[in-house]
């Protein structure tokens, strides 16, 4: 696998025809396929090593002798990767790793100029101009609170996948696996693999939704197959699927001992005298995906509300945003998965390389159209994901008022009731401005979606649809922000 570490940090005169942000599947597709057709491109990173969090892989010092035994469809990996590498050494692209962008701006002649902090400390800042910017920014996992989340040894379901790709460790032995959405199946499957039991994989929705659209299915049986895979993997390693279902309460001291599992209707709301504990060390738990979005709504791209309940970038066929010279790729404009973000950052870089020659060829041309298919076919198979998964309004039964919603200050579900319904908090940021609820220092990834349930279910009403809209991508220093006062 190419690891670029020793990539000089980016200059501030560092220029190309293109900067995609983002090294995971669709940043990486886009890429390698810019400069398979000329295009000059500067890839940046936050990470140490391309992949994104689908393709994470062991450090070289923990000598995994096959890292593709834990990720599925590792082969178009390898082969990305390997071209990677060889435009990397011809100078087609450069990768910057480690360079984390935390905004982007527009000149006044048409180019963007992303701003990136870089090393250990994110002492080192570097800015990338170029005239075309493709985000591929992927997406993090989304979490609902219930009491006992925050004790030790609960941990989220994709960071319990990230910890055995990355760290070949495992977040406990007796591991319960909950929340909803088919990333839990294929968390299950690898735990066992790794040695770890599973007592349950508990999902709050039900897979049976899915047969109610066999249409999407028939032009998807690539989906129905892989479905059909999980299930029989999780029944050889004997663990149970408890459909419609949710686990309401964590119990322990010091770390997790159990967990109570109830039933749920299908607003989610928990069926009184149904819960049940099962013994555990770990719970590995989220409930979807939502989409990175500071980078595209910095930039002024416009977005659009998700059947899961999440906000995407706005896209046309040709993965253009609502604002020129600004594509993205993958999760950015929807959570679909794997297949879909590979077939969306070729797609994407096709129309960056129409739009540089003024035409096509035609064999990009048919490339391109087949792409757009499949991006079409795929595309409708994610929005029936999103609305088989989507939270039910009624998740918020399983809080008490001491349940902490956000962890980083410490806010309880009482104390947003308490603003709303007693200090007339008309809206999410008066929730936050009175609470500090989603104010700490993962601005509200964690806990901004169970903010603004909880808001509108205890006064504040529904909102003018939108993205949380932070002006940085990530935490930077004081020092960075004076220094945008400088050169570039």
């Amino acid at each position: 696998m190419p690891h670029s570490t020793d990539e000089p940090l980016a200059r501030e005169t560092d220029r190309a025809e293109i900067a995609v942000v983002g090294a995971g599947p669709a940043g990486l597709a886009a890429a390698v396929t810019a400069a398979d057709h000329g295009l000059d491109v500067v890839l940046l990173d936050a990470a140490a090593a391309p992949g994104g969090q689908y393709y994470r892989s062991p450090a070289d010092g923990l000598g995994a002798t096959r890292p593709g035994a834990l990720h599925h469809g590792w082969r178009a990996f390898a082969e990305l990767s390997a071209r990677l590498a060889a435009h990397r050494d011809s100078g087609a692209i450069r990768h910057l790793t480690g360079h984390q962008v935390w905004t982007v701006e527009r000149t006044g002649d048409g180019e963007w100029i992303l701003h990136a902090v870089s090393g250990a400390d994110e002492e080192a800042r570097s800015a990338v101009r170029a005239r075309r910017m493709l985000l591929a920014t992927g997406a993090h996992e989304r979490q609902l609170p219930f009491p006992g989340w925050t004790l030790p040894g609960v941990v989220g379901a994709a960071g319990a996948q990230a910890m055995l790709k990355s760290g070949l460790v495992l977040p406990g032995r007796r591991i319960v696996v909950a929340g909803s959405g088919p990333l839990l199946q294929a968390v299950a499957l690898s735990l066992t693999r790794a040695g770890a039991r599973v007592p349950a994989l508990v999902e709050a929705a039900g897979y049976g939704a899915y047969a109610r659209a066999p249409r999407v299915l028939a032009v998807n049986p690539g989906k129905a197959v892989e479905g059909a895979r999980f299930a029989a993997g999780l029944a050889r390693a004997r663990v149970p699927v408890l459909s419609h279902r949710a686990v309401t309460e964590v119990h322990g001291d010091e770390r997790v001992e159990a967990v109570t599992v109830s039933r749920v209707d299908r607003q989610w709301r928990p069926v009184e005298g149904t819960g049940h504990r099962i013994a555990c060390d770990a719970l590995a738990v989220g409930h979807g995906l939502v989409p990175q979005l500071e980078l595209a709504v910095a930039a002024g791209c416009g977005t659009r509300p998700g059947l899961d309940g999440t906000h995407a970038v706005t896209l046309d066929e040709q993965l253009r945003t609502t604002v020129p010279g600004v594509w993205a790729a993958g999760e950015a404009g929807g959570v679909g998965g794997v297949e879909l973000a590979l077939c969306e950052g070729e797609l994407a870089a096709l129309s960056v390389i129409h739009e540089v020659r003024g035409g096509v060829r035609k064999g990009e041309a048919r490339r391109a159209a087949g792409l757009r298919r499949s991006r079409r076919r795929l595309r409708a198979f994610a929005a029936l994901m999103g609305t088989v998964h989507r939270p039910g309004t009624g998740w918020s039964r399983w809080l008490t008022g001491d349940t902490e919603v956000c962890r980083c200050e410490e806010v309880t579900a009482g104390r947003i009731r308490t603003a709303c319904e007693e200090l007339g908090a008309g809206d999410t940021r008066t929730v936050k401005l009175l609470t500090r609820a989603g104010m700490g220092w993962c601005q509200g990834r964690t806990c901004g979606f169970a903010v603004r349930e909880l808001a509108a279910a205890h006064g504040a009403g529904h909102e003018p649809g939108g993205p949380d809209r932070r002006p940085l991508a990530c935490p930077v220093k004081l020092s960075t922000l004076a220094d945008l006062s400088g050169p570039g």
